[in-house]
């Protein structure tokens, strides 16, 4: 448990003594699967855990502390998952190295 008393995916598991699913299902049946946030829409809490990580990933978390965090098995299911994301940020990146060459062409001119 952390400080602020939220837990990972893995450690209410163990904390709860069961699997994945189960934990799942007891979100679900204790309504939590879904949120309504103001008056935007009806979200299941299954959304809430791909907003999650796509946000840290757009922040910089590296992506082996955001499978933790999930509690994914394998880096690669990761990986996989948020392959878009990973692909955006590269295309952000390659963006922002061409802006600054090209500005420092013209500094140098």
């Amino acid at each position: 448990m952390h400080d602020d008393g939220l837990l990972t995916v893995p450690e209410a598991m163990a904390r709860l003594r069961i699997g994945r699913s189960a934990l799942y299902d007891l979100l679900r049946t204790r309504c939590l699967a879904s949120l309504t946030i103001g008056r935007v829409r009806r979200i299941r809490f299954h959304d809430l855990r791909h907003s999650t990580a796509t946000l840290l990933l757009e922040q910089g978390v590296e992506l082996v502390v955001i499978k933790e965090l999930l509690g994914h098995a394998h880096i690669g299911v990761t990986a996989t998952v948020y392959a878009h994301v990973r692909l955006r940020l590269q295309r952000n990146a390659i963006d922002l190295l061409g802006r600054t060459l090209h500005n420092s062409t013209e500094t140098t001119d």
